[in-house]
């Protein structure tokens, strides 16, 4: 699936009647376009950029139920999300993955330890589950001596999940595929086409991966608006007025030998309060996030939102305090990443206090789903397509087609079970063949990361990959989990990849030169 040539063959079929046109290309869209090829409908999804390029890469890479929206009183949505967690744990086995919470209790939080059992135990009983206990200051500090001891006053153990958040999309969009849809990344929606009453009847497109800008119209019977931060330029375009607050979240990624986890933490900003998490992720550890309305000027010059340095700087303070033994400063920073929440506006005077619950309008014939949170995508998708079965006057299909389906079964005796574990998350019914197509050496992990060389290969030969970064930043994520965006690892990536991708020397060295300019403005650790 998505090898060579598949996007012209894609392309020659888009100018054609579809019963439904999903525009972006993230967790939402993807859920979207699986239930409607599930149900039988002539499905299109288009994404401006690569796919999960805009929020659906750059969360906190968990799939959680939000233990403070207990505090703000979000009930519905911890409910929701933390039965959804218990579900993608038990369906998307090795792609999201069970994860310990430490939380420490400190004199200057103003908190009683109590007070933080009773509200983990509120989250547990939501999921339902049980699956936590109290420990003690001495527990906490044997098991991580390299925690502050001043002032801590014990705490508590939980569980969520982790997960690679741009695998989850790509294993949902091509799960979508082989049911029957269809989906072009760098497919950019120039405009709405509307009729004479206003109703949406098409979309004006313009492929951005070709070198003179092609454009098409289609039509279709339904459209679904699912571009995340974006939604409301699109909704302006029907004359709706903007609905959402978009709060930018910020990460730091450590290597880690520099900062070493085994279990997550769950720590209060010293400044302000503010919940954040320090995170084992894919053989580093990250931090954050940050919270903040996304000024809108920034995206005149900018692509891609970023870490400020008011907002790294934020960061390095919660490391100071929760590690003070560490020193850590901004030289020990090896990535740093950015994303735009789209939450609806509810008027809370901070971002911290507005709702995480989704919303679906549908006005002038443009079905928009947006806000909530990753975790909650299945139930979004499922709501967005009942509300396109309405405007289609069609009866829901029931299909038993699951979304991530049973793993199968590898042999691999040259690959270590945790190697086969993550390539099997990863990759599902892809996995044998990847590693049926390894090159030499190529099976063996990428340095301190779970990751192997044959899956660059891969994501290459059969993943859509349309332009370096799509490759070292979203398929196989060695552009933030390496220090200096694993530059001096380019002539390796190099032998696997470019006669998979079929690039010209010229061409290679144009993309490394526009990958390296992307990383070093939006994922460098100092901005520029």
């Amino acid at each position: 699936m998505w090898r060579k040539g598949w996007r012209e063959q894609t392309i020659l079929q888009v100018d054609q009647p579809w019963d439904l046109i999903i525009i972006g290309g993230g967790i939402t869209g993807a859920g979207v376009l699986f239930q409607a090829a599930a149900a039988g409908l002539k499905a299109l999804l288009v994404e401006s950029g690569d796919f999960s390029s805009g929020t659906s890469s750059r969360s906190s890479k968990l799939i959680h139920g939000g233990l403070r929206y207990i505090l703000n009183k979000q009930y519905k949505v911890t409910h929701e999300s933390v039965r959804e967690r218990e579900w993608l744990l038990k369906e998307a086995r090795n792609l999201v993955t069970k994860l310990g919470f430490i939380f420490p209790n400190f004199e200057r939080y103003h908190v009683k330890t109590n007070q933080i059992g009773q509200i983990i135990a509120i989250y547990d009983l939501l999921a339902p589950k049980w699956d936590h206990r109290a420990y003690s200051r001495e527990k906490i500090l044997k098991e991580y001596p390299i925690l502050r001891s001043e002032g801590m006053l014990g705490g508590y153990l939980y569980y969520d999940a982790a997960m690679d958040d741009s695998r989850i999309v790509l294993r949902v969009l091509k799960e979508a595929v082989r049911n029957g849809g269809s989906a072009i990344n760098y497919m950019k929606v120039e405009k709405l086409l509307l009729d004479s009453s206003g109703q949406v009847r098409g979309v004006a497109l313009r492929d951005t991966a070709s070198p003179d800008g092609r454009t098409f119209e289609i039509n279709a019977r339904a459209f679904v608006n699912a571009s995340g931060p974006w939604a409301d330029q699109l909704r302006g375009q029907v004359g709706q007025s903007a609905r959402l607050r978009r709060l930018r979240g910020s990460h730091l990624i450590f290597q880690r030998e520099k900062l070493p986890m085994r279990d997550a933490l769950t720590l209060l900003h010293p400044k302000d309060n503010r919940a954040m998490f320090v995170i084992p992720w894919e053989g580093t550890t990250m931090i954050g996030t940050t919270d903040i309305d996304h000024d809108p000027a920034l995206d005149a010059n900018h692509s891609e939102p970023f870490a400020s340095q008011d907002e790294i700087s934020y960061i390095l303070d919660a490391a100071a305090f929760l590690f003070p033994g560490l020193g850590l400063t901004q030289s020990d920073v090896i990535s740093s990443f950015s994303g735009l929440r789209p939450i609806i506006k509810g008027g809370a005077d901070t971002p911290g206090k507005e709702s995480r619950a989704h919303a679906l309008w549908e006005e002038n014939g443009l079905i928009t789903i947006t806000g909530g949170k990753y975790t909650t995508f299945r139930i979004m998708s499922r709501q967005t397509l009942a509300a396109v079965l309405k405007k289609l006057g069609k009866l829901p299909v029931v299909k038993n087609k699951r979304i991530f389906p049973k793993l199968p079964s590898v042999s691999a005796p040259n690959i270590d079970s945790a190697t086969l574990a993550h390539l099997l998350g990863r990759y599902g019914n892809d996995t044998a063949e990847l590693i049926k197509t390894a090159g030499a050496g190529e099976l063996e992990r990428i340095g301190s990361l779970p990751n192997v060389w044959a899956e660059l290969r891969w994501a290459a030969r059969a993943e859509g990959v349309v332009h370096l970064s799509d490759l070292l930043l979203r398929r196989v994520r060695i552009g933030m989990l390496l220090p200096g965006g694993a530059e001096d690892q380019l002539a390796r990536v190099r032998k696997a990849v470019q006669a998979e991708l079929g690039w010209s020397d010229d061409k290679w060295q144009d993309e490394i030169i526009a990958y390296i300019n992307t990383w070093r403005k939006y994922y460098s650790p100092n901005p520029a």
